[in-house]
């Protein structure tokens, strides 16, 4: 009854006129944002940022969701009709997806991409209002000590599900760590690292590096970036998909749904490790394995499902603990403390319009991307003829608008800039930034928990191991470590990425 209570008032806040109008608004430019290659939820996320400012903290956060599920949705129509994924997490279904589109079939991709995506989207929402009381109760017993070994447990989970060399992902997040460091001291309040620069005596702008990161860095490689490929934006037709395509394309669903809603809740998870997955697994289940890479409607089906469960169920983690398991999630994180909000379980006594209201809105959200991806396919295929030389300009000038309507401050656009630069020369090195994003959000909270169990210990090292639950979370930390080193895992780690 109380879980009811809850939806209800969930419900009453999501359905307010202004919250709708904002949820739409998500779902409309997350659907934009993943038709249009190179533009993922992240970049657009960090773009908007600033814009949250005017807007009450739920409608914000609402909008934002909305951006983060609706890309899941709207990638997978670039996939499909143009075998370029518009999202990471929409790599997968772009194998089989657009191999249909190619014998004709693209309506039924389409089609099973859409429903896919609802079912696990309902469900993934489910999950989260269940699981959301449980895991808040638990972390009210957590102490600074507890969040300290979960937070190392985080970052650990984020070095080892980055693609590429695991060297290079640890040296991502000590260089997020270090970048944390810069500001002033909490506690003794001296300015550290900031080299005498007034403006660096707050910290180095949340938003200026997630600006710079994931949106000046992303716009210029794919500038850079001159492909032709074949595109079929004429016709999309029968997009109702046959009695044979929904024998084979439910159990894929089900099994991409479970798969994603357990993966999307793991640190360092979310909808691109759930898509893989469920894709590898499809593979190994299916009578059919010959058809996949020519066709497969489970290879639409299962990735679609799963990286739309894993979306949205990576925000138990940070709505119930305060933990980003994702470099959006950490995105999202910052938008509530711009709002002056502590993620982590007394948001759901504190402010619980907010958090029933986010989860109340997703599957109203869901609804609302049916709508927008299937009837609506005819404008996302018009959008995809438009020449991308006329999109990065405006972006661009957008993005220094935003940055510089913070604080009304020309130092934060050249930081961006600086960012930008060095987010493009990791690009080129293959060096994944979300680590980077991760440690610099997750380094400040380290730090204060680290310190105040050691103040509250009088300095002594050994809380961290005498506690039961914290050295639990570290010993799983360390076990994570040495499996991940072992040589057969290391190397199917290897290989499940440069297959994707």
């Amino acid at each position: 009854m109380e879980l009811l209570s809850h939806l209800a008032l969930g419900f009453e806040t999501a359905l307010s006129l202004h919250n709708l109008l904002y949820a739409f608004v998500g779902c409309l430019l997350g659907t934009l944002i993943g038709v249009l290659p190179g533009l993922g939820p992240s970049t657009t996320i960090a773009m908007l940022l600033p814009i949250t400012y005017a807007l009450p903290p739920v409608s914000a956060l609402i909008m934002l969701a909305g951006i983060y599920y609706g890309a899941q949705y709207g990638g997978s129509t670039t996939a499909i009709l143009v075998n370029l994924p518009g999202e990471a997490s929409s790599v997968v279904t772009a194998i089989d997806g657009y191999q249909m589109a190619r014998k004709g079939r693209a309506g039924a991709a389409l089609a099973t991409a859409g429903i896919s995506s609802f079912i696990a989207g309902c469900v993934a929402t489910l999950v989260l209002a269940a699981f959301a009381t449980p895991m808040s109760e638990i972390a009210f017993k957590f102490g600074p000590a507890e969040y300290f070994s979960l937070m190392v447990l985080g970052l650990v989970g984020a070095v080892v599900l980055a693609s590429g060399s695991l060297i290079k992902a640890i040296g991502m997040i000590l260089l997020g760590l270090a970048l944390g460091l810069i500001g002033t001291d909490v506690n003794s309040g001296v300015a550290r690292f900031s080299f005498d620069i007034p403006e660096l005596t707050d910290g180095v702008s949340f938003i200026a590096v997630a600006m710079g990161l994931f949106g000046f860095a992303e716009i210029v490689t794919n500038v850079e970036q001159r492909e032709h490929r074949e595109t079929f934006t004429t016709k999309v037709t029968n997009l109702f998909p046959t009695m044979d395509d929904f024998r084979r394309m439910l159990p894929a669903a089900c099994r991409g749904t479970v798969l994603g809603t357990f993966l999307g809740m793991l640190p360092g998870g979310g909808a691109t490790l759930s898509s893989f997955a469920s894709y590898t697994l499809e593979k190994k289940l299916s009578k059919r394995s010959d058809e996949f890479g020519h066709g497969a409607i489970e290879g639409v089906a299962g990735p679609e499902a799963a990286n739309n469960a894993g979306a949205q169920t990576s925000f138990v983690p940070l709505l119930t603990l305060g933990i980003p398991s994702n470099v959006v999630m950490a995105l999202m994180v910052g938008a509530m403390t711009i709002h002056n909000i502590q993620p982590g379980p007394q948001v759901m006594t504190s402010n619980p319009e907010l958090f029933w209201g986010l989860i109340a809105s997703m599957w109203i959200g869901n609804a609302m991307l049916i709508v927008l991806n299937l009837p609506l396919i005819g404008v996302w295929v018009k959008l995809l003829k438009v020449p991308y030389r006329y999109l990065y300009p405006a972006i661009l000038v957008f993005c220094c608008i935003g940055v510089y309507s913070v604080n009304n401050n020309t130092f934060d656009v050249f930081v961006t800039a600086a960012f930008g630069i060095l987010g493009y020369a990791f690009q080129r090195c293959n060096m994944e930034p979300a680590p980077l994003l991760l440690g610099f959000v997750l380094g400040p909270m380290m730090e204060e928990n680290l310190r105040r169990a050691l103040l509250l210990s009088r300095g002594d090292f050994t809380t961290l191991f005498t506690r039961p639950l914290s050295l639990s979370l570290l010993i799983a930390t360390l076990v994570l470590l040495l499996i991940v080193a072992l040589p057969a895992i290391k190397r199917t780690r290897e290989d499940a990425f440069q297959e994707a």
